[in-house]
C-alpha cells in the first residue's frame, strides 16, 4: 500500500499556548484483508473526550470505536478488494476521498464517489471496489448502543 496520511496533532505547552505535539506519516497500520490498508489516526476512549493528555491514541489496537469512545481511521481499497459483511455497534460517518466504491447492505448495493459522505448506523454491510483505481474512505467511528429491531436487538459481527 502507497497510502501515506500525514496527521497533525495539537495540544498545549504548560503555559497554556497551543503548540503541535505530533506531526507525522501515520505508522498505526492494520489490515486484515488482501488490497485494504487501514491507518488509525486517532482514538478517544470516554465520552466526552479528554483533551489533557499527552499520550498518542493512535496506538491503541482498536477493530472499531472503543467503548464510550471513537476512532477516528482511513483505509485504503485496492481495485478488486470486496470486504465481508458485517455490523458494529457504532454510527459511522463515513467520507469517500478518492475513488469509487460500492456498499452493499441487504437489499440494496449504493455507488459512491469523491465527497459522498455515509451516515452508517449499524446496518450490516460491505464495500466493493469494482472500479480501476484505488478508493480511499474516511471513518469516525462512535461507540452506539445495539440497534433494535421488531423488538430485537441485533447483534455486531465484526
Amino acid at each position: 500500500m502507497a497510502l501515506n496520511v500525514r496527521r497533525v496533532v495539537t495540544g498545549h505547552d504548560s503555559d497554556g499556548k497551543a503548540i503541535v505535539t505530533i506531526d507525522e506519516v501515520v505508522k498505526n497500520q492494520i489490515g486484515r484483508v488482501p488490497g485494504l490498508s487501514a491507518k488509525v489516526l486517532w482514538t478517544t476512549d470516554q465520552s466526552p473526550a479528554d483533551n489533557n493528555s499527552d499520550e498518542d491514541m493512535s496506538l491503541r489496537q482498536v477493530h472499531a470505536a472503543v467503548p464510550n469512545g471513537s476512532t477516528l481511521r482511513i483505509i485504503e481499497y485496492l481495485p478488486g478488494v470486496v470486504s465481508r459483511s458485517f455490523r458494529l455497534k457504532t454510527i459511522d460517518y463515513v467520507f469517500v476521498i478518492s475513488g469509487k466504491i460500492d456498499m452493499r447492505m441487504d437489499d440494496a448495493l449504493v455507488h459512491l464517489n469523491v465527497g459522498d459522505v455515509v451516515v452508517e448506523r449499524g446496518t450490516i454491510h460491505n464495500w466493493e471496489n469494482h472500479g480501476t483505481e484505488p478508493c480511499v474512505l474516511a471513518f469516525v467511528l462512535i461507540d452506539a448502543n445495539p440497534v433494535v429491531a421488531g423488538g430485537k436487538e441485533l447483534d455486531a459481527t465484526s
